[in-house]
């Protein structure tokens, strides 16, 4: 994808995601976009950041690269939404885009896509980007509400409570 898709993305999942926290769409739900949207676009930004120096979908655009921001908070104590940004440049990258990207690299050079990207240059880019957020979405609503949900019941049938 291109930076207008990835920037596209990010303001768009930091207001779902925002809504998905804070459903009352008060000045709480306007603060946690914020709080999530900074990071996000921060997140979703980096990778490409490979372009001036490396290998483009290579460099920054693999699993260790992801690893890394998932330890950041615990180590610096902020910036704790940032990884959600890279990991949805991943997706867009792998589904939205032919090409795909190089997940083990410097292990492994080889690209990894799916078969339904389209060119960056496509005049369907944009479309792909927002379906793309759409299913994000749809993913991080379930691991907010049906997963904890799920976990409770199956601890529950485990203790026969």
């Amino acid at each position: 994808m291109n930076k207008k898709g990835h920037v596209l993305n990010a303001v768009l999942l930091s207001l779902g995601i925002g809504y998905l926290l804070e459903p009352a769409g008060d000045l709480e739900t306007f603060r946690t976009i914020i709080m999530i949207g900074v990071p996000v676009t921060l997140g979703a930004l980096f990778p490409d950041v490979d372009t001036a120096f490396g290998k483009h979908r290579k460099t920054l655009h693999n699993l260790p690269i992801l690893a890394a921001f998932l330890l950041f908070p615990f180590y610096f104590g902020n910036l704790e939404y940032v990884w959600i940004g890279i990991a949805t440049h991943y997706v867009l990258d792998v589904a939205g885009s032919k090409r795909g990207i190089a997940l083990f690299y410097p292990l492994w050079k080889r690209e990894f896509g799916l078969p339904i990207g389209v060119a960056v240059s496509s005049n369907y880019a944009t479309l792909a980007t927002i379906g793309v957020t759409i299913l994000e979405l749809f993913l991080i609503a379930l691991v907010i509400y049906q997963i904890p949900q799920v976990g409770l019941e199956f601890g529950q049938q485990a203790f026969g409570l």
